[in-house]
């Protein structure tokens, strides 16, 4: 039998992981499975095992029924024990950008605000300037790093937004960027948030910037570059009426959309984003009881962002009882950003969501697997189950609950990728 630790061990080179001749058949044994497959509990198989074909599942269940498949083509992997769980999704990051912003850390723990820095001429717009000096080669380069931890961290899938380039050009690089990382071997969604920020060539001209969005749009969706559109719903970013102009025009080009809504008021944008049955709308701190109806109706994720609202030292939570009530699924990822949530760390966001937002330890792990999945319109992942891919993290855990209980604790022995 295949020893575990020496076939697949965390780090190992993205080049080597794509290169790796994937068999007909694996076996994964002796583990506890954590399938989550049903919409409540945690789906546990004490001594479980997992059949692949390729990057599916063939079957899943207790090792003592384990069906024959013979010797051909079968390579058998022994975990020892383990926590193997889905691989964790991380349905909302800012992974390619220059610089970083750690100046402007400090100037909050002084008393400025994140309004203040923007307003200054801080804030997003430093990344943009630092982005857009940055090669293309280079922003790759600092983008697999941090897609490396993630995934040595569990994560399996992805969604990387643009945001930081705010030109034609230099947002189809960070995109460009992105799909070169999602040739890595971790699954990876592209979304434009071309509307995040007003760029400086365009100051004081708001709506011109927008038609600009709407006009690079369908260029970019052409080239292959965008799965999603997302923008930013704010009194410093962009209104609704300017918002729903980007959205009507992803829609006309058949993409989904999904909106940083609510993050610093009640701007209506959860109400706007759920007419065009937004995927998630993301933040929500000031979400109110028109948004949640709206988010319900429509089946839109509330992605919950913990990283941010640390950092930033937030005091006004999301609504998340109000959520749990109307029904509406939530969804834990990191928010990686140089700006308000530096973390590479969604296993750390899991338990911020259940310390500082009340989430139980189960509604967090789904949050960043099941309704995190659901977030990127993904149905075929986030659970095991067969037919789903075979994508796994394996923890140093006995019991998934231990997910949202260790912090800064790196339990993720490995990270299994279904497509290599």
């Amino acid at each position: 039998m295949t020893d575990f630790l020496e076939s697949f061990t965390p780090g190992l080179p993205e080049q080597a992981v794509a290169a790796a001749p994937a068999p007909a058949r694996r076996v994964w044994r002796h583990a506890r499975v954590a399938t989550l497959a049903d919409t409540t509990g945690w789906g546990l198989i004490e001594r479980g095992a997992i059949v692949t074909a390729g990057a599916r599942i063939a079957w899943i269940g207790p090792e003592s029924d384990l069906p024959a498949l013979g010797k051909a083509a079968v390579e058998e992997h022994d975990l020892g024990g383990a926590l193997l769980t889905p691989g964790l999704v991380d349905a909302h990051t800012h992974l390619v950008y220059g610089g970083d912003r750690a100046h402007e850390f400090e100037l909050r723990l002084q008393g400025a605000s994140y309004e203040d820095i923007a307003r200054a001429g801080g804030g997003i717009r430093s990344t943009v300037a630092a982005t857009r000096a940055a090669s293309e080669d280079a922003l790759f380069a600092l983008a697999a790093g941090r897609l490396k931890t993630l995934r040595d961290g569990g994560v399996t899938t992805v969604e990387i937004k643009s945001g930081y380039g705010l030109s034609f050009e230099d947002e189809a690089r960070c995109l460009r960027v992105a799909r070169r990382l999602g040739r890595t071997g971790v699954g990876v969604r592209t979304t434009s948030l071309a509307a995040h920020a007003l760029p400086p060539e365009f100051e004081g001209r708001a709506d011109d910037y927008i038609a600009a969005v709407c006009d690079w749009l369908p260029m970019w969706h052409a080239q292959g570059l965008v799965d999603a559109v997302d923008a930013f719903c704010e009194r410093i970013a962009f209104s609704t009426a300017q918002v729903e102009r980007v959205f009507a025009t992803a829609q006309s080009l058949g993409l989904p959309v999904k909106l940083h809504a609510e993050q610093l008021s009640d701007s209506g944008g959860a109400e706007l984003a759920a007419r065009f049955q937004a995927l998630s709308c993301d933040h929500l701190e000031y979400l109110g009881a028109a948004g949640i109806a709206a988010m319900r109706a429509a089946g839109t994720v509330a992605m919950l962002l913990p990283g941010a609202y640390h950092f930033l030292r937030e005091t006004q939570l999301p609504p998340v009882a109000a959520l749990r009530e109307a029904g509406v699924a939530m969804a834990v990822s990191t928010d990686h950003n140089p700006g308000t949530s530096p973390t590479l760390s969604l296993a750390l966001m899991i338990h911020l969501a259940c310390v500082d937002f009340r989430l139980t330890p189960e509604e967090a792990v789904r949050g960043a697997t099941v309704n995190a999945a659901r977030a990127l319109g993904l149905a075929d992942r986030g659970a095991l189950a067969v037919d789903r891919r075979a994508d796994f993290a394996v923890w140093d855990l006995e019991h998934p609950r231990e997910l949202a209980y260790w912090f800064g604790h790196p339990a993720c022995r490995a990270t299994i990728l279904g497509a290599t």
